[in-house]
């Protein structure tokens, strides 16, 4: 029975788990072999091959053509991700998942995985006051306890000579995904014809700016969610989100929250924050750019916001409920040329470089998810270091959300991402950088349901109950209601009226009544008894 299902799931594929960079893969010896094929404990084979958990297979890289936004090939680690570093990784069963197989897959739980599980993620507006106080103790434990399965790399292949040289680095669990964040999402250093040292290219990015955006981003959450769950040993613990449509200004910076204003110093975070002493990382991109250094996760200061205090010509206010809709609304997924001056495409203008009301590319606004980088005014609004702020999360969260009702609202087929032709990173058989092992972004592109979780707002109601065929009814009377009282006040006024002058009206009409006519109805003995049996 084992050796049938490894041959089923080799050859249906799987979803192994977790990131960058398994610290069993960081030996010279591994990077040599060019295999992170690691034993997983339980039965001490390589991804757990014995307990019919995962295979070690070659990776198979996409072949499929790039656009045209990166003009190069062979000067990056990140180009055919992650060739440059390992050709063999595990693949895990179905049901599994880990780097080396020793896992549950996305939504699946038990001691052999095979329990379906589905979490709900909750508005951070509707916690209790001890889930507010938990959340934080949380963040603040992943930011102070190392990562003890995953290294970050300090250096280019190039520079660890090959393989030989290994440069690596310890990291915190949180400061991990930081860490992920920049090193998607950094420059790239490329040659420049007549000088003898690398040019910056700016207009590359694995994360943002093409169809991998939201994708990347939905596994980053997860994998986020799964790291916290084992740091803290609460495995029921979700990432709440912020429902920032319509907010007047930043409603979560509170020191219950995610940190109130310094009361002297306008960029920094109240001394009553958790998050006041963390340190940021990765936030210089310029000072790796000139000495051609990749971040090492050395402290680079505290955290920097002060929300609303930003740029007002290129965000006016935040995000209305009126832009999400109308970018849910919009049916093509990307459209040409499927980066930020696409125009009609539902990535592009939640992403924010559309019009949120035209979804016509613009570059000189910024728009429902970079709006909220914007106006955030500090750590958030530098791209590559934007996730120290824990702000991040959270927000993250809400675009994902967004995501999930434009995916059940139109249930596109896998074909609708595109297959290629889209930037450097963002085809749909790429994999996503820089996760090890390995994901393709098209494994992304389906509903949050089938990866085990699920938005408190989009939950289902459960149908046949009277009070839910009502439901719909009381939600929209909820939002009308000042009206219905002042439309039931003026009804009942205009129909007070109405009586009285039909009132004043009749007793006119008795008066008048001739007296020859009375005798008439009283001697009508059938309609006297009949009206009194009826009555």
């Amino acid at each position: 029975m084992k050796l049938l299902a490894l041959a089923v799931f080799s050859l249906l594929g799987a979803l192994p788990s977790m990131a960058q960079f398994p610290r069993p893969c960081t030996t010279p010896q591994v990077l040599l072999s060019k295999e992170c094929c690691p034993a997983w404990d339980g039965d001490g084979s390589p991804c757990g091959q014995l307990s019919g958990r995962g295979l070690c297979q070659d990776v198979a890289l996409s072949q499929e053509p790039n656009g045209p936004q990166f003009p190069f090939s062979g000067v990056d680690d990140r180009e055919d991700w992650p060739g440059v570093f390992y050709n063999r990784t595990c693949r895990c069963a179905p049901a599994y998942g880990g780097f080396q197989c020793g896992e549950c897959a996305f939504g699946r739980w038990g001691p052999d995985c095979a329990e379906a599980r589905l979490q709900v993620r909750r508005s951070i507006t509707r916690l209790s006051a001890a889930e507010s106080s938990r959340l934080l103790a949380y963040l603040n434990l992943a930011k102070r306890t190392p990562s003890p399965d995953f290294m970050i790399a300090t250096g280019t292949y190039e520079q660890m000579e090959n393989g030989s040289r290994p440069l690596f680095a310890d990291i915190s669990v949180y400061d991990l995904f930081v860490w992920m964040h920049y090193y998607a999402s950094r420059d790239s250093w490329v040659p420049v014809a007549g000088e003898q040292g690398p040019g910056v290219w700016q207009n590359i990015d694995f994360a943002h700016e093409a169809p991998a955006f939201l994708p990347w981003h939905r596994l980053f959450l997860l994998l986020w969610e799964r790291e916290i769950q084992k740091v803290t040993g609460d495995q029921d613990f979700t990432i709440p989100y912020w429902d920032w449509r319509d907010a007047q200004g930043c409603d979560v910076c509170t020191d219950q929250l995610m940190g109130a204003r310094h009361p002297t110093v306008a960029n920094l975070l109240s001394p009553g924050s958790f998050f006041a002493s963390w340190q940021i990382i990765c936030s210089k991109p310029e000072e790796y750019n000139n000495l051609q250094i990749i971040c090492n996760a050395t402290d680079e200061g505290p955290i920097i916001r002060n929300p609303g205090n930003h740029d007002k010509s290129r965000v006016a206010r935040l995000p209305t409920s009126a832009e999400v809709e109308f970018c849910v609304s919009l049916t093509d997924y990307e459209t040409e040329p499927m980066d930020r001056s696409a125009n009609m495409s539902f990535r592009n203008t939640l992403e924010g470089f559309a019009n949120p009301s035209t979804g016509i590319a613009n570059r000189s606004i910024s728009a429902l998810h970079n709006s909220l980088h914007v106006f955030m005014n500090g750590s958030m609004s530098n791209v590559q270091g934007s996730a120290n702020d824990p702000i991040f999360v959270i927000h993250h969260a809400f675009v994902d959300s967004i995501f999930e009702q434009w995916l059940r609202r139109h249930q596109p087929l896998l074909e609708v991402y595109p297959e290629a032709s889209a930037p450097i990173g963002h085809n749909r058989q790429y994999f996503m950088v820089p996760f090890i092992p390995l994901y393709r972004n098209g494994e992304f592109f389906l509903t949050s349901k089938d990866l085990g979780y699920e938005y408190e707002y989009l939950v289902d109601p459960v149908p046949g109950t009277f009070q839910d065929f009502l439901a719909p009814y009381f939600e929209q009377a909820n939002q009308i209601w000042q009206w219905l009282v002042a439309a039931a006040l003026v009804g009942g006024l205009i129909a007070a009226v109405i009586a009285s002058l039909v009132a004043l009206a009749c007793r006119k009409k008795r008066r008048a009544l001739s007296e020859e006519r009375l005798p008439l109805l009283l001697e009508a003995e059938d309609y006297q008894s009949t009206y009194q049996s009826h009555l």
